[in-house]
């Protein structure tokens, strides 16, 4: 069943937002996919995912190519990481197209507390690069890469987040350098599960590319934004975003 044209509307207005947020910080399924989850009451969760994904690799790719133009992404990190990813994505697909949606809302909740925890107490996180060994970058970048690859694809929002932090605090990027690289292994855990969820008939095609043009201008904005600003404003912005999604998503945990 196709949406009245006023919740298409608003749903590329969420999507818009959902690519700046995307963008800068990560997170932007957060907003894109509860919006999916409410505008379609009579889909299975699996449309909303699905969906979802066909509007955030529109996104993803368009802030990859903008960041790539100015701060440099480090291939020797990304392109292990997100063929890895791909594979966990792909298998987390999979089991998306079964999970209930009722388990979604407490794993992104406990998810995303320890993400904020983490970055509000480190401080000095992700402002001055580090240098880390290549055995190092290739371990996290595969194994990184896998289980966030996973999460991507059975529950998806928070990826790009929790990319960024793992590439951070790990591997000693400064925020602005995790933005970047981040950004190509999200376009391979999203093309992934697209391309399950599209096997399984799991997508709004007309829906998704409609919010994935809005979901592209905000993600150009973002990034550019992102990259005048540097790597102290995507903290705030990832923190911010992050604190107000814990609070709604507790609210929506306890109504049940």
């Amino acid at each position: 069943m196709t949406p009245d044209w006023y919740v298409i509307v608003a749903l590329c207005v969420v999507a818009a937002a959902a690519g700046w947020v995307d963008a800068v910080s990560g997170g932007g399924g957060l907003l894109q996919l509860p919006a999916l989850l409410i505008a379609l009451p009579g889909q299975s969760p699996s449309v909303a995912l699905g969906t979802n994904k066909m509007s955030s690799i529109l996104g993803t790719s368009a802030a990859a190519l903008t960041y790539g133009r100015v701060e440099r992404p480090r291939f020797s990190t990304a392109l292990p990481m997100a063929l890895s990813a791909f594979g966990g994505a792909a298998v987390g697909s999979l089991v998306a197209v079964n999970l209930p949606a009722v388990v979604f809302r407490p794993i992104i909740l406990v998810a995303l507390i320890v993400v904020w925890c983490f970055i509000a107490f480190r401080r000095d996180l992700g402002l001055v690069a580090r240098e880390t060994s290549r055995r190092r970058h290739l371990t996290t970048a595969i194994l990184g890469g896998l289980g966030i690859g996973f999460y991507d694809g059975a529950i998806g929002p928070g990826t790009g987040s929790f990319l960024v932090v793992l590439l951070v605090a790990a591997l000693g990027y400064t925020f602005l350098q995790a933005s970047a690289t981040a950004k190509i292994v999200n376009v391979g855990t999203n093309l992934a599960s697209l391309i399950v969820f599209g096997l399984a008939g799991s997508v709004l095609w007309v829906l998704g590319l409609l919010m994935g043009l809005c979901n592209v201008a905000g993600a150009i904005v973002g990034a550019r934004m992102a990259m005048a600003k540097g790597s102290g404003f995507v903290r705030v912005v990832l923190l911010a975003v992050t604190a107000v999604l814990i609070v709604v998503l507790a609210v929506q945990v306890v109504r049940g």
